[in-house]
């Protein structure tokens, strides 16, 4: 019991009850919970917004991925391009295969180990161009372009290094890398007498310019270095 209250009226004693402190602690925790809450909520509706906002920003910076042969080309001849056109096959390929002079440079993704095998492939094993970065960012450079320039890579298919090439110059600060579908080769045939030839679609066949002939001023060449 705690001391008397008193007023104009008759003094009565003022007593709590255990149910009255439980009543007040529940009061008081909902509100602390609410305050709580809504503060969560609002700062989780600032990172929805800045979440969406920034990926709002980067779509609208990057483009597509994929793009085709005949796009590239068209792109490349344009009078006011500023697109780095990339062959990233192996050299020898290129000289065993074709070339296009369409593009601007041949920088390989994967070059070949002549000294070591692949068994389980039946290849000779590859391995990642370690300077594959830094000799883009010199070929932007040589055409007066910055690295957030639309760079297109090629090689045979499109799938093996010329998606991975472009994936690893947007992880590495080129924002606009893109690749031609199907490559130069295009996709081998699954089905029929002609299955595994390359003769349905990429740069070779689709009536865009190539020849055996390479441009020694595009290849990728170690004697000049």
């Amino acid at each position: 019991m705690w001391p008397p209250i008193c007023s104009s009226q008759k003094c009565k004693p003022w007593r709590f009850k255990a149910a009255d402190f439980h009543d007040a602690y529940q009061g008081v925790a909902r509100q602390v919970f609410l305050i709580l809450f809504f503060r969560k909520l609002k700062t989780m509706k600032h990172l929805l917004l800045a979440a969406v906002f920034g990926w709002g920003a980067l779509s609208a910076h990057a483009v597509e991925m994929g793009i085709s042969a005949a796009d590239t080309l068209a792109k490349v001849q344009q009078a006011d391009s500023k697109v780095l056109f990339v062959d990233v096959r192996d050299p020898v390929e290129v000289m065993f295969v074709g070339f296009t002079d369409a593009v601007h440079v041949n920088v390989p993704y994967l070059m070949v180990d002549r000294t070591g095998w692949d068994d389980k492939r039946g290849v000779y094993k590859l391995y990642q161009n370690p300077d594959f970065a830094a000799q883009i960012k010199a070929a932007l450079d040589k055409r007066g372009l910055t690295a957030d320039a639309e760079i297109i890579t090629m090689c045979r298919s499109g799938s093996e290094r010329g998606e991975p090439s472009a994936t690893y110059l947007r992880a590495n600060g080129f924002p606009n890398a893109r690749f031609v579908v199907n490559g130069f080769q295009g996709a081998a045939l699954k089905d029929g007498p002609q299955a595994g030839f390359r003769i349905q679609n990429g740069w070779q066949n689709s009536g865009l310019p190539w020849s055996m002939k390479m441009n020694p001023a595009k290849m990728y060449r170690v004697d000049t270095r």
